[in-house]
């Protein structure tokens, strides 16, 4: 026979376990019957889906991925042309990645010559000068000079000397490794020019052409001189195989070289013997 002590008991543990359910579904913490504090524990719904606390995140790291860097600017590729790609085609060849030019034309030589420095440090092999590829040239290389960026003919000559502005003058300038071939005053042709090394300089001042010969050997090197205008000694004006084919990766014993063989001989059939020679920095 139940007492009215036993029913309010029982009233009494319902209304206790149901707030006890309430805290943990409330993802409370809760203090046990010993005194401590206890995290709250995974409850499954009556569907059975678990409670929203014990949900998973979407993202495992709980942070969004940051965004991804944009690839460098690219300043110069195949098919460009002006002074920037010299000076680019100038600092490959200072590191032997290229050997042609510079040309001022971003060629397929260039191109692969891009991409090797690309590969040899670990960065995209594009052949295509970026902005990265760029600071990590001009980091190994010096500053070309203007025999560097027109090594292989096309540079600017200086403007002609005074002495060369009167009658037939072939103006011939150190500083600008140009000579000019100039009748009163106007220039007819310019063409890139070698001169001697600092062992066998070539010398400086006003000459004269005395002597021309077509298929010149040299006596004292035995060294082919076609095209030859002798103007001091032994020093002429003349074309000169190893000139084209080395640059100015080597140097005369003292004459003239130019490697643009059509030229010099264009050249060579109209200057006269007495024609002056201007020879100047």
């Amino acid at each position: 026979m139940r007492t009215k002590g036993m029913v309010l008991g029982r009233a009494n543990a319902v209304l206790a376990a149901g707030a006890a359910l309430t805290v943990l579904l409330c993802g409370c913490t809760v203090r046990g019957s010993d005194g401590e504090r206890h995290s709250p524990i995974r409850i499954e719904l009556p569907d059975g889906t678990p409670s929203p606390k014990s949900a998973p995140p979407d993202d495992k790291s709980g942070t969004t991925p940051a965004p991804a860097a944009p690839a460098p600017a690219v300043l110069w590729q195949r098919g460009d042309t002006g002074r920037d790609i010299r000076e680019l085609q100038a600092r490959l060849r200072q590191i032997a990645w290229l050997f042609d030019g510079p040309t001022g034309t971003y060629d397929d030589l260039t191109e692969r010559a891009v991409e090797g420095f690309q590969g040899k440090r670990g960065l995209p092999r594009t052949g295509r000068t970026d902005e990265v590829t760029w600071e990590r040239l001009l980091r190994m290389t010096r500053e070309p000079g203007k025999w560097d960026l027109y090594l292989m003919g096309g540079q600017p000559a200086d403007a002609p000397d005074a002495r060369c502005l009167t009658g037939r003058v072939l103006c011939i300038s150190k500083s600008s490794r140009t000579l000019r071939w100039m009748v009163d005053g106007r220039t007819v042709a310019a063409v890139p020019v070698r001169f001697g090394s600092q062992y066998t300089p070539t010398r400086e001042g006003v000459f004269t052409v005395y002597w021309k010969s077509r298929h010149h050997v040299s006596t004292l090197y035995d060294s082919p001189m076609p095209y030859a205008m002798f103007f001091s000694g032994g020093q002429a004006v003349h074309f000169s195989s190893d000139f084209a084919a080395r640059g100015y990766a080597g140097a005369s014993h003292g004459c003239v070289n130019v490697a643009d063989e059509p030229a010099i001989k264009e050249m060579f059939a109209r200057v006269r013997t007495g024609d002056k020679v201007v020879v100047h920095w």
